[in-house]
């Protein structure tokens, strides 16, 4: 059981996603795993669902803003630190994450995550480098509890640190 809920990409962003992604671009599916999957994607981690890729999928490689998407429900406005990267997603409807997933989504030992602040306007208050420890759903909730323990933030995003993509949100509890 975690502290904190890991949220994937908003359902209604997935529906304007799967047919343009938030740099404008045409969505071009393929099958993991296929001669089509020309960026490894097996094992890669699905944002629409919050686990792993599996061989034969079909899923997207797409440019998503999820600050962009989080300051259109809240009218925050991040300026400058809204930021777009490269997510995976399936393809169609997957149904989001299973209602008893255990733990932190891609929260192997030894990876190294950034845990990056944002306040209310959707400005960056802070971030810390973290390493996924033995025990990550403890070392998470540590994470994040000293994350909302400054009283401006408002949501943490959890980013690979080696390409910097977005796996997921935590809001205030």
């Amino acid at each position: 059981m975690t502290t904190y809920t890991p949220l994937p990409i908003p359902e209604a962003a997935l529906k304007e996603l799967r047919d343009a992604d938030d740099s404008g671009r045409a969505v071009e599916p393929f099958a993991a795993g296929s001669a089509n999957d020309h960026v490894d994607s097996v094992g890669g981690p699905l944002r629409c669902c919050l686990r792993p890729i599996e061989a034969g999928e079909r899923v997207a490689l797409v440019s998503y803003a999820p600050l962009r998407r989080w300051a259109e429900e809240t009218w925050a406005r991040p300026g400058a630190y809204d930021e777009c990267g490269p997510v995976f997603i399936h393809a169609g409807e997957c149904g989001g994450p299973e209602d008893n997933r255990p733990g932190y989504p891609f929260a192997r030992p030894g990876a190294l995550r950034t845990l990056r602040r944002y306040d209310a306007d959707g400005h960056i208050v802070g971030g810390r480098l973290f390493e996924v420890p033995e025990d990550a759903d403890a070392g998470f909730d540590a994470a994040l509890t000293e994350a909302f323990a400054q009283p401006d933030v408002a949501l943490v995003h959890v980013r690979a640190l080696e390409y910097g993509c977005f796996h997921f949100e935590v809001r205030r509890p």
